[in-house]
């Protein structure tokens, strides 16, 4: 039984060095066991330890995962980029091939040098326009622009100047710069083909309507004369919203996937896929025939235009997006870490640039669609998170449900003054984790003292601990200790244990209340606590917490100053692996009045010594009527049994103290374990050889009894069983939170 509130360890402000060495090593193995108790009390954390466990387990899947997506994504893109650059090349060659083969034909080239012979060349459309040598290169150029889908085309000398067309509003014209770019290079020997542009003549667009401005590109190559020499240039007209824009069209994958083209001035020169999202935007104006080609400029809006973000500039001062610029500086790459494309979109592509025709080709996914298992993963993690963690709620939630109706039916069973076979009649005292009950048995009707747990106190640690005491306790048979009688648990969950009911009172209560003893009855109630402590320390066990409040003194069966010694609930085992209480390791366990140095510096080494120590400051106490040290705090007062010796009993009490009785005292003071009595028998017959011993009698007890335990009114003026679980701390207010117990276990809080 445990007398005294539970209080958790200070921290000691003047600690020795040796003492907080020992309380910091040790510190790191008590906090895992008290977590490992807890995870095994709280059937709640359990969801949570899940999400902990699930959330470094979907890192590092997610980071696997993710690696494994960009890698195969960029992987593709990259092919699927290449793979549509080599499209229009090859598309480029065939074109270029067309263009080279009729310029180096026998009968164009014929016509051609005529042309350029010829005084109408060159001439305005109203005296040239219908001219034989016009009808006559058109005639020729007929089946080849038939078959390879040119919408037309133009002849012009080595000074620009367009000597025929299949225009005739362009026969005679020059200097026309759209034209140029692209005659140059002819003239210089280059066979290629030019980036789509505006035109500059009437063309029909897609919808049929004559237009201007339509987009148009042209394939060039260079007409030679015998000399090999470039005297002019055959130009075919393409229409680029037709197998140029078809190829780059193939590209598109998913929702949002597409592959477009844009030039040097990061001008789109191939059609979008979102075109009417960007007629939406504002991006191209509201007309039937907006189209991005030649009208849209790549470049970053800053944001996310889909989701209502407008840039405060105009579109031709903002940048160009990541992918155009590194396009455009001519390195080719791909992003699958994520950028904005020309509508503030998040997107990941592949890009090359090729530079003879000075053309940039993308590849472009939208990120959503890209990473959509990642998502979907993701919320499949975050419904597990969810429902973890409404699921520790619930068993949370039911949990204390639970409890409190356990609580309840315990308090009910309570009341109702019935405990199994006992019934409770007396509250005799209570305490930090149990309370104490007079009761009888049903049938044999003898007094009985039930200790009981709280209601609200019930756990695995307490129920262990309860059952540890029982367990302890009754293999003790010294009649000098409390014997037990049951231990039981009623259907409510109620735990209870009957001991044996002590009408007396406690060595605290004894001293407070009747001042300091006489030497011979010291002696006499000393011999007896070792007689019960020799039994203990015989079977490997420390009590840990002697002191007075756990030291009763009763008369039974008409022996007066019969002593019972209690509260064996801090009992250790020695030289064992304690595994029934494990927390205990390293612990600041017992009661500072009365705890040996070693329990201070190191609890895990307390051995019977520890127990001795104690006895001989109950000795000191009950010839002083004072503790051994007095201090004004706890860390003051473990430090002065660490380092003072104490002030002489025959000092400090108003009785007689012959010298063996306080040699005795004094040597289980001793700091050094192996300067006190080595066992407590040996203690019992030292004090046995003081001239004292044997010299108080069963009549003075008698006498004592008599004098102290009837009052007018025929009630004994002692509180029966109060020590067990209320000692009296009454007395000088600076050691009333001394003379409490210390143990923190895990399973108290």
């Amino acid at each position: 039984m445990n007398p005294l509130k539970r209080f958790r360890r200070p921290r000691l402000a003047t600690q020795p060095p040796q003492a907080h060495m020992t309380w910091a090593s040790q510190s790191v193995s008590s906090t895992i066991t008290r977590t490992g108790v807890f995870l095994k009390k709280q059937l709640w954390v359990w969801p949570i330890v899940a999400v902990v466990i699930l959330s470094i387990v979907g890192y590092f899947v997610r980071d696997a995962i993710e690696t494994t997506i960009k890698g195969n994504v960029s992987s593709g893109l990259q092919t699927l980029v290449e793979l549509e650059s080599e499209m229009l090349a090859k598309w480029f060659t065939v074109q270029e091939s067309t263009a080279e083969s009729l310029a180096n034909d026998s009968q164009v080239r014929q016509t051609v040098y005529k042309l350029l012979e010829s005084p109408e060349a060159g001439s305005p459309p109203a005296a040239g326009a219908d001219s034989e040598l016009h009808r006559q290169l058109a005639t020729e150029l007929a089946p080849a622009l038939a078959a390879h889908d040119f919408a037309g085309f133009l002849l012009a000398d080595n000074r620009k100047r367009i000597l025929s067309s299949s225009h005739a509003s362009l026969i005679g014209q020059s200097g026309i710069d759209e034209y140029d770019r692209f005659l140059d290079r002819a003239l210089e020997g280059e066979t290629f083909v030019s980036t789509p542009f505006p035109s500059v003549v009437m063309l029909k667009n897609s919808n049929g309507q004559t237009r201007m401005g339509v987009p148009t590109m042209y394939v060039c190559a260079p007409v030679r004369d015998a000399a090999f020499q470039v005297v002019g240039v055959l130009a075919l007209q393409i229409p680029p919203e037709r197998e140029f824009t078809e190829i780059l069209q193939l590209g598109r994958i998913g929702s949002s996937g597409e592959c477009y083209a844009f030039d040097s001035a990061g001008v789109m020169i191939s059609k979008s896929r979102f075109d009417e999202d960007l007629i939406l935007l504002g991006l191209l104006p509201d007309q039937a025939d907006s189209r991005s080609m030649l009208q849209l400029l790549v470049r970053d809006p800053g944001d996310d235009m889909t989701q209502g973000f407008r840039p405060d500039v105009r579109r031709s001062q903002l940048p160009l997006t990541k992918m155009a610029a590194e396009a455009i500086a001519g390195q080719s790459g791909f992003d699958v870490d994520g950028y904005r494309d020309y509508r503030g979109v998040p997107v990941i592509g592949a890009w090359t640039w090729m530079p003879k025709y000075a053309i940039g080709v993308a590849m472009e996914v939208e990120v959503a669609q890209a990473f959509r298992p990642l998502v979907i993963l993701q919320r499949a993690f975050l419904a597990i998170y969810t429902l973890l963690i409404l699921s520790a709620i619930a068993i949370f939630v039911f949990t204390l449900i639970v409890a409190r109706l356990q609580r309840q039916a315990r308090e009910a069973v309570i009341e109702a003054q019935q405990l199994g076979q006992y019934t409770l009649e007396q509250k005799l005292g209570e305490g930090g984790m149990g309370v104490v009950y007079k009761g009888r048995h049903s049938m044999l009707r003898r007094p009985t003292a039930i200790k009981l747990l709280h209601a609200d106190k019930v756990n695995e640690g307490s129920i262990a601990r309860f059952e540890r005491e029982v367990q302890i306790t009754c293999q003790l048979n010294h009649p000098n200790t409390i014997a037990i009688y049951d231990y039981g648990r009623t259907p409510e969950g109620v735990f209870y244990y009957a001991m044996e009911y002590l009408d007396g009172i406690d060595l605290q209560q004894l001293v407070n209340q009747y001042g300091p003893q006489p030497e011979a009855r010291v002696i006499h109630i000393l011999m007896q606590i070792c007689g019960s402590l020799f039994e203990a320390h015989s079977n490997g066990l420390v009590h840990r917490d002697i002191k007075p409040a756990n030291v009763m003194l009763n008369r039974r069966g008409c022996q007066p100053d019969l002593v019972k010694v209690l509260d064996f609930g801090l009992v250790k085992a020695i030289d064992q692996d304690d595994r029934q209480r494990p927390s205990d390791d390293g612990m600041l366990t017992g009661t500072p009045l009365y705890m040996s140095p070693e329990a201070i510096q190191a609890p895990m080494t307390v051995d019977s010594s520890t127990d001795i120590y104690a006895v001989g400051a109950i000795g000191y106490f009950l010839l002083t009527g004072k503790p051994v040290f007095e201090a004004e705090g706890i860390a003051q007062l473990l430090q002065k049994h660490l380092e003072e010796s104490p002030v002489l009993p025959s000092k400090r009490s108003k009785i007689k103290v012959s010298a063996q009785l306080e040699d005795a005292i004094m040597g289980c003071l001793e700091k050094t374990r192996a300067k006190r009595p080595q066992t407590a028998r040996d203690l019992e017959l030292q004090l046995s050889r003081c001239q004292a011993a044997g010299q108080w009698t069963i009549e003075d007890g008698d006498r004592w009894w008599g004098r102290h335990d009837r009052t007018s009114n025929d009630k004994p003026i002692i509180s029966p069983l109060n020590a067990p679980i209320n000692a009296s701390l009454s007395g000088v207010d600076q050691v009333a939170k001394m003379d409490q117990t210390l143990d923190v276990d895990p399973n108290d809080t």
